[in-house]
C-alpha cells in the first residue's frame, strides 16, 4: 500500500536549493540547441510581447528547483494532489485496473509514479520528459524501489510527439499526467496534447489519468507562485541561463525580476520576467533591446472548473470520466477511457 509514501505532507522549515552553474551564466558560447529549436526560442524572444516556452525551464537545475517549489509550504498542488491519491486509492485502483502499463509524460522526479505503479502493481512504465539526464536517474531510483517493475526513461519534448521504446504492450495503457501540467497550455494546446494522449492510449483497456488545478481564492493562487522565500523566482530566472546555453545568449538573470499574478478573464496564473533596466540581450546570430519593466512571459498556469475541463477530454476522444477530489475542492484527479 501507497500509505507510507504518501503520508509525509510536513514539509520542512527550509528548503535546500541547488547551486546555480559556475560562470558563464551570461557569456557567449557556441549555443547547444538545434537548429529548430534555436528558431523556436528566438522567434519568441522577438514577438512584440517577448516570450518563451515553460519547457525551458527543465534543465537540470531547473528540475531540481521545481522539486524544492512542489516542497514548498504555499505551493499546495503536489500534497493535494498526493492526499487525493492517498484518499481515493482503492477506487482509484478499482476503475483504472491492475497489472498495467503506465506512461508519464513529463516525468520529472517520477515520484508520483512510485506511488502509482505499487497502487496498480504495473507491469511496465514509461517515463518521458525533457530533461533527459535528470530523468535517468529518476527512473534509476524507481527501478531500484520497484525492482519487479520495467522501467524505461524517455527524453524527448511531449509537444512534438512521444514515442514509445519496442516491446511495450499495446492494452492496458494509462496516461498519467499528474501536477496539473496540462493547465500551463493554452485551450487550444492542451485539446492537441490529450488528443496525442489519447492516441497512445487508445487500445484495449487504455485510458488516461490526469491531475486539474480548480479555480479558488486567488491570494492561495499567487502565494504558490511568488513564494516568500523566492524559489519560485529563481526558478522563473533559470530559464535565462538555459536558454543562454541553448542559443548562445548573453541573459544576466540577474537583471530580471520575477513577477506572478492570477489573470481572472483568461483563469489562469502567468509568470513573467521583467528587465531591472534597460538591457541588451545578443545571441549568434540576432539581439534586441529590452526597455526597463519589460516583459518576457514564461508560464501560464489555466485553473479549469471541472466542467470545462471534461468537456475538453470528450472531444480530445476520452469517455466514461470520473474525478476525484479533495475536501476542500481545490484540486482534481480525473481518469477517463480511451
Amino acid at each position: 500500500m501507497p500509505v507510507a509514501i504518501l503520508a509525509h505532507d510536513r514539509q520542512p522549515a527550509t528548503i535546500p536549493l541547488p547551486a546555480a552553474p559556475r560562470g558563464g551564466s551570461t557569456s557567449r558560447a557556441g549555443p547547444e540547441a538545434p537548429p529548430v529549436e534555436r528558431a523556436e526560442i528566438t522567434s519568441g524572444l522577438l514577438r512584440g510581447s517577448a516570450c518563451l516556452s515553460p519547457k525551458y525551464f527543465y534543465d537540470q537545475r531547473g528540475s531540481e528547483l521545481f522539486e524544492a517549489i512542489t516542497r514548498l509550504p504555499e505551493y499546495y498542488p503536489t500534497r493535494t494532489e498526493r492526499a487525493v491519491l492517498l484518499r481515493h486509492a482503492g477506487a482509484i485502483a478499482q476503475t483504472v485496473g491492475t497489472h498495467g502499463v503506465v506512461i508519464e509524460p513529463g516525468a520529472g522526479s517520477c515520484d508520483k509514479a512510485r506511488v502509482l505503479c505499487r497502487l496498480l502493481r504495473a507491469r511496465q512504465y514509461v517515463a518521458i520528459d525533457i530533461s533527459a539526464d535528470y530523468l535517468q536517474g529518476a527512473v534509476a531510483r524507481l527501478r531500484a524501489a520497484l525492482p519487479g517493475l520495467d522501467a524505461w526513461a524517455v527524453g524527448g519534448d511531449i509537444t512534438a510527439g512521444m514515442q514509445l521504446p519496442p516491446g511495450i504492450a499495446a492494452r492496458d495503457r494509462l496516461v498519467f499526467y499528474p501536477g496539473s501540467s496540462i493547465g500551463n497550455f493554452d485551450p487550444p494546446a492542451a485539446l492537441a496534447l490529450l488528443q496525442r494522449m489519447h492516441e497512445l492510449a487508445a487500445g484495449e483497456g487504455g485510458g488516461i489519468l490526469i491531475g486539474i488545478d480548480l479555480p479558488k481564492d486567488v491570494a492561495v493562487l499567487q502565494a504558490a507562485y511568488d513564494d516568500a522565500a523566492g524559489v519560485t523566482a529563481e526558478f522563473n530566472r533559470n530559464i535565462l541561463a538555459h536558454v543562454n546555453r541553448l542559443i548562445g545568449a548573453d541573459f544576466d538573470p540577474r537583471q530580471w525580476r520575477h513577477e506572478a499574478f492570477f489573470n481572472t478573464a483568461e483563469s489562469r496564473i502567468e509568470m513573467h520576467l521583467a528587465a531591472c533596466g534597460p538591457q541588451r540581450v545578443r545571441w549568434h546570430g540576432g539581439e534586441r533591446d529590452f526597455a526597463g519593466g519589460e516583459r518576457i512571459h514564461t508560464e501560464n498556469s489555466y485553473k479549469y472548473p471541472l466542467p470545462v475541463f471534461m468537456d475538453m477530454l470528450a472531444r480530445a476522444g476520452f469517455h466514461a470520466p470520473q474525478a476525484w477530489t479533495d475536501k476542500r475542492g481545490w484540486y482534481a484527479l480525473v481518469h477517463a477511457r480511451a
